[in-house]
């Protein structure tokens, strides 16, 4: 096994895309003292919240509070998703310093999602991208449905180069490559990386995998072998798109961070503070978080 990236930065998405598509409100003051938490552990990326309008997100209508209130810790980029202009003013109120920006490779998910079409919705970031470069933020870029459809199935390669061409022209300083539905394997995984890796070095990529069939760690072992060095993952494998029927929890932070200590890898992160984060979380939601490392905890 040949495993080139020594170090792996993990860009804990939890507070987010975890939370995003629970019907049970997490209270505002619970989120930002488990955000609190996590900014102790060693981690260098939170993905805090979304600045979208309230009516699509509810589990994230207090995004400016939560943005506000969070305590930050030098070395912690926090992080937002932001949907256009307007989320962009509210997220350069709260301070926020990253600016998440995404769209579909697939036009179903799309006008599902946001009602636009692609090119519509590329207009609308580009917009939004450069506003936030202006203020001096940094702009990162999600492409969701990468490796398939819940609408359409199978999504064209050449549909996501199209799209993550354009983010990269607008600006971003990376792109996250979806499986929103969680149906990649890593036979797809590897053909899509040996197009993407002749067009963009590897540092400028991420992954962000769902674990809806089981395959999410596999996925992240061979995009490792083929030099990619930065994942998105939720604490205790949180998560869900409300667009996306069927898609489970997220890639787990806490069983991802168990492999990559016993391959070796450095990450920064200290295991126990992140399970203690992890325990937090269930004590004030009142469940159980699903991550095999939880499971044993």
């Amino acid at each position: 096994m040949k495993l080139t990236p020594r170090k792996v930065q993990i860009r804990e998405v939890g507070p987010r895309d975890g939370l995003q598509n629970e019907a049970t409100f997490l209270a505002t003051e619970h989120k930002i003292a488990w955000i609190n938490q996590l900014s102790q552990t060693g981690l260098s990326y939170i993905e805090a919240t979304s600045f979208v309008h309230p009516a699509w997100i509810p589990a994230l209508a207090d995004a400016d509070q939560v943005m506000s209130g969070i305590d930050r810790v030098p070395g912690v980029a926090y992080a937002a998703l932001v949907p256009n202009i307007r989320g962009l003013q509210r997220a350069l109120a709260a301070n926020v310093d990253e600016v998440a920006i995404f769209l579909s490779a697939s036009e179903s998910h799309s006008q599902k999602n946001i009602n636009k079409s692609i090119e519509e919705t590329l207009e609308v970031l580009e917009e939004t991208a450069t506003a936030a470069l202006a203020a001096g933020k940094t702009v990162r870029g999600y492409v969701s449905t990468v490796f398939g459809c819940p609408y359409e199935g199978e999504v064209k390669l050449d549909a996501v180069l199209h799209v993550t061409e354009k983010l990269f022209e607008m600006g971003v300083r990376e792109v996250s490559l979806g499986d929103t539905i969680g149906i990649a394997h890593p036979r797809q995984v590897a053909e899509v990386l040996d197009e993407m890796l002749k067009r963009y070095p590897a540092e400028r990529l991420a992954l962000h995998f769902h674990d809806t069939r089981g395959l999410a760690m596999a996925n992240t072992l061979l995009a490792l072998e083929m030099g990619i060095s930065t994942f998105d993952s939720a604490l205790g494998g949180l998560g869900g798109c409300p667009y996306a029927p069927g898609a489970s929890g997220n890639l787990a932070t806490d069983d991802l961070l168990f492999m990559l200590d016993r391959l070796g890898m450095e990450t920064g992160i200290d295991q126990e503070k992140l399970r203690a984060s992890a325990r937090f979380l269930e004590e004030k939601w009142g469940r159980k978080l699903m991550s095999h490392q939880m499971q044993i905890c």
